[in-house]
């Protein structure tokens, strides 16, 4: 795989706590517009320029793109970030709960995207991408890192622990959510083409977050490339940034699922139905935690129940949780054909506790439902298949902050 060092626009150090910000799709307009409150710097001033602007400004308006544009330049120009003269490679260290993921910050291929050595496994929205593609290409630069996976190599890890051990950070701080990040960079050339070497040897990075950011940043690329057709390959335009983990370090929690009604059904008729998919077992108050594959937790009327599928098909995308779930439960019974579109259907992620799944029930939904989260393996044996996982498979935390690099298309 190629990865390439690149200058980084990064945050002066004094300010790198205050710019780094949170990816632009956690927030919907009113949280994001909530977020930004008291903080000045926040690079979702960047990321969802229509917080600055009047609420009858559409989010996709071409003003909102030239806002963006207009401040994350003035915050070039008053210094709040700075340019690095030379190209390097960088890394991004997020420690949550005492445990440790350690990325390396690149750029890579358009051509290897396309080409689907970076494979996906989730489909894209046409107007989310669309969206992206105006702000990447008004900005000229990606604000937004791709979070990209691999299959650990040893003498990889090793080579970044040594960087690591010798090297100072450039940044060190812990945000709101008690997450700490630390960044070092990478300036030694001779480690800078032995890590090019090293990826040379991996066969795929597959895209664990951030599907709509790679796509959109590729096409950008190609219409740079009709652009200026005797380009040569080697501008940055043909690159986009990325944050690349190896695949031991990461963790996905469950997404789990509320729905607002029963389709019609009376509570007993409801778990009468599932009796015949699932063995259940009632609980009482306690939350349920699922701890395997093929199990999950029932919330209804203030009683947790355990549920264990009867069936578990040998697919790889039909064996999921997730698909588990839509196949024998949310379609059949609770008549959510595409969880997609469904206004009665609502995705929420692990890291919200199951607490909130009893919130949820107790304010707008009827039923909810804990999964068994799905694992970074299955994620890339779909992917290597060419197949598609369904909606709202994978929550991954923590999330890479947005603001701390970005990657400059051209000029």
């Amino acid at each position: 795989m190629i990865i390439k060092p690149f200058k980084a626009i990064r945050p002066s150090e004094a300010y790198a706590s205050d710019i780094a910000a949170l990816p632009y799709d956690v927030y919907n307009r009113e949280e994001a517009i909530q977020a930004v409150k008291g903080k000045p710097y926040s690079f979702l001033r960047v990321d969802r320029a229509e917080v600055e602007l009047s609420s009858s400004v559409s989010a996709y308006d071409k003003s909102v793109y030239e806002a963006a544009r207009d401040k994350l330049y003035d915050m070039i120009q008053d210094g709040y970030f700075i340019q690095d003269s030379n190209p390097y490679f960088y890394i991004y260290q997020l420690t949550m709960n005492k445990r440790v993921q350690t990325g390396l910050v690149v750029c890579t291929s358009i051509d290897e995207y396309f080409q689907d050595q970076i494979k996906k496994h989730e489909l894209t929205r046409e107007e989310k991408e669309q969206d992206r593609i105006n702000h990447v290409d008004t900005c000229n630069a990606h604000t937004g890192p791709i979070f990209l996976t691999y299959s650990s190599q040893e003498v990889i890890d090793k080579l970044i622990q040594t960087v690591l051990q010798q090297n100072a950070p450039i940044y060190d701080f812990e945000s709101e959510d008690e997450i700490r990040h630390t960044v070092w960079r990478i300036d030694q050339e001779s480690v800078i083409q032995q890590l090019m070497q090293l990826f040379d040897d991996v066969q795929a990075l597959y895209i664990a977050d951030g599907h709509h950011r790679a796509a959109s940043a590729a096409k950008v690329g190609k219409l740079r490339r009709e652009q200026h057709p005797t380009y040569t390959g080697n501008e940055p335009y043909n690159y986009f940034l990325s944050v690349i983990f190896p695949d031991n370090q990461l963790k996905i929690l469950d997404y789990n699922r509320v729905v607002k009604d029963l389709n019609g059904l009376t509570t007993s008729g409801f778990l009468e139905e599932i009796s015949k998919v699932c063995e259940v077992e009632q609980l009482g108050t306690q939350p349920f935690q699922p701890s395997q594959k093929a199990e999950f937790g029932l919330f209804l009327c203030d009683q947790w129940y355990k549920l264990k599928a009867k069936h578990i098909p040998d697919d790889l995308v039909e064996s999921l949780d997730v698909s588990i779930l839509q196949n024998t439960i949310l379609s059949p019974i609770l008549n959510i054909q595409d969880p997609r579109t469904d206004k009665r259907i609502d995705f929420v992620g692990g890291i919200r506790g199951l607490k909130e799944l009893e919130r949820r029930v107790h304010t707008d939904m009827k039923v909810a439902f804990s999964l068994y989260p799905t694992s970074i393996h299955e994620l890339m044996a779909i992917a290597d298949a060419g197949k598609l996982m369904p909606p709202k498979s994978t929550w991954f935390e923590p999330k890479l902050r947005s603001g701390l690099f970005i990657h400059k298309l051209e000029g």
